[in-house]
């Protein structure tokens, strides 16, 4: 089985800070770091160091040929990554000591996307192959609504978020993955208890994944509600954990493991991962995460 990821592909910029600019300030950084990243590639990453079979669908400047060797040297398949003239998506991204982060996105290529090269891609859909998707590219409902057609199990992670967008494809889609703000806003509530019941209410064919960052993860529809703890660690870097998490999970589930134990799995690469810096860089590899719960057990 394959997961398709039709995502988002961002260089990023990386300064470690003392504190987040205030507006007026000039500072220097501690430290400086240009990294891939973008959430559709760091998932890409992390299903491809998790053994999936992964191919990436996206945009990306036809300049920049060294971040397709790079996808290309942890696993993912390039194939169906267009080449354009429009600047690669970017991210400025702050990094204080206390692991916090600001970002500044800038969408550029991933808002290239046609619809002639997504169909192209369904085309190519088998019975049990999953699509991923995230909210960083241009033509999500078209995406969604074609991935159904084509049979796919269809995952969406909609972030950034917009609410309004989400809640008219949620019918589309088999596994939202959302964190526990972005599962309040959907359930127009202010208690995770209270979206934990009222998202299931409201689509009964959804399930739902929702984050908890130090709390770890939960999953729940109309017949399951399961929680997993995080790993404690010492956390250098967020950046990309949810990612880390999604394409782990997804992994697992295409290997055939049930939700607890994919989302066990996820939550260890998860952890390793915040201990690192970067994005694409700070993803361990499946050896790393067998070995980090065989340590924890």
């Amino acid at each position: 089985m394959t997961v398709f990821n039709i995502g988002s592909i961002n260089i990023d910029h990386l300064y470690q800070v003392d504190h987040f600019v205030r507006p007026g300030e000039t500072m220097s950084s501690t430290s400086y770091q240009q990294v891939l990243g973008g959430k559709g590639a760091n998932q890409s990453v992390a299903l491809a160091k998790a053994q999936a079979e992964v191919k990436h669908v996206g945009a990306l400047c036809c300049a920049d040929q060294h971040i397709l060797q790079q996808l290309q040297e942890y696993g993912v398949n390039t194939d169906h990554i267009a080449q354009v003239e429009e600047v690669s998506g970017h991210a400025i991204i702050q990094l204080t000591p206390s692991a916090e982060n600001s970002i500044i996105l800038h969408a550029g290529a991933n808002h290239k996307l046609t619809k002639s090269q997504v169909e192209s891609v369904f085309a190519l859909v088998q019975e049990g192959d999953w699509v991923l998707l995230q909210n960083e590219t241009n033509l999500v409902a078209e995406t969604l609504q074609m991935a159904q057609r084509a049979g796919a199990k269809v995952a969406f992670n909609p972030a950034p978020m917009d609410a309004d967008l989400t809640r008219k494809v949620l019918h589309y889609i088999d596994l939202l993955i959302v964190n526990e703000v972005e599962a309040m806003d959907l359930a127009e509530t202010d208690s995770i208890e209270k979206a934990t019941q009222t998202l299931p209410e409201q689509y009964p064919e959804l399930a739902v994944m929702m984050t908890l960052g130090k709390d770890g993860v939960r999953y729940f529809s109309q017949q399951e509600d399961i929680k997993v703890d995080a790993f404690k660690v010492e956390a250098k870097d967020t950046t990309a954990a949810g990612d880390t998490f999604i394409g782990f999970c997804l992994a697992e589930l295409e290997r055939g493991s049930d939700f607890e134990t994919a989302m066990r799995t996820a939550c260890a690469a998860s952890a390793i991962a915040v201990t690192r810096l970067g994005a694409a860089p700070s993803i361990p590899t499946l050896d790393e995460v067998t070995e980090f719960i065989a340590k924890q057990s």
